[in-house]
């Protein structure tokens, strides 16, 4: 067990931050489509899995707040930053596009995170492994079914295929972000704690090529690739989803249901 005095707490909150903060943007993009997916039963997918990576957010940003120690809670690390102070990778805050683009980016990022989740369940910290064994398992569905459909969309119609072709195209330079090591992942790694985001990629292409292999789509290769996202420096969709997630808690402080 990796003991809080024995390691970086300020470095453990960040990279808490960086988890817990992908799980809760994404779970809002997702949550953007219900009432307006293509067909009631992905509607009904779609926001079964935002509520998902809620629910992973609160553990993630609850233990942030803990290992942070001034006395916050996940509510207010959720709805009381600026965008600045988020930590997410840059392709879960991609526009939502049309269906075929959101079921790309979520296969994308579902293969990186069920990656990652199985190497936490090892962490040193014992909190850190039971977050990971819990949300591994629907992060497991999440990768099943985002894969299923790309390729089944991608080895689908004409239409079809454009479409998933253009949106992994689009997604494509957003992906290498989630491989960069940088201090805070040195000193996780060092404590035990999770492992260096590069050690995934191996992994992480090897789920991707086969499932693009199927949906007869082609890897785009070696390309220049966006960062940032994780040090605080976003694109101006994060404005706008924070505008709306945090409009109510802004608008009445400390309000409750």
């Amino acid at each position: 067990m990796a003991e809080l005095a024995s390691i970086d707490r300020t470095a453990f909150a960040e990279w808490l931050l960086r988890v817990g903060d992908n799980a809760l943007i994404l779970g809002h993009r997702v949550s953007e489509w219900c009432g307006h997916a293509p067909a009631l039963e992905e509607d009904i997918a779609l926001a079964n899995t935002a509520l998902d990576l809620i629910g992973q957010c609160q553990l993630w940003l609850g233990l942030a707040a803990e290992v942070e120690g001034k006395g916050q809670t996940a509510d207010q690390l959720a709805y009381l930053r600026d965008a600045g102070a988020f930590r997410n990778l840059l392709l879960v805050e991609r526009p939502n596009g049309d269906f075929g683009v959101t079921l790309m980016r979520q296969f994308l990022f579902d293969a990186f995170h069920a990656e990652l989740l199985r190497a936490l369940e090892k962490s040193s910290d014992p909190r850190v492994a039971e977050i990971a064994a819990k949300a591994g398992k629907e992060v497991a569905y999440h990768l099943e079914r985002s894969a299923d459909l790309v390729i089944r969309l991608g080895d689908g119609s004409a239409e079809s295929h454009s479409r998933m072709e253009k949106a992994l195209k689009s997604l494509w330079a957003y992906t290498g972000e989630m491989f960069l090591d940088d201090a805070t992942d040195a000193a996780m790694a060092e404590a035990g704690i999770a492992p260096l985001p590069s050690s995934l990629k191996a992994g992480w292409d090897e789920t991707v090529n086969a499932v693009l292999a199927e949906a007869t789509l082609e890897n785009p290769g070696q390309a220049w690739q966006h960062k940032g996202g994780k040090q605080g420096i976003h694109s101006e969709h994060l404005g706008f989803i924070l505008a709306e997630m945090q409009f109510l808690q802004r608008a009445y402080p400390n309000a409750v249901w």
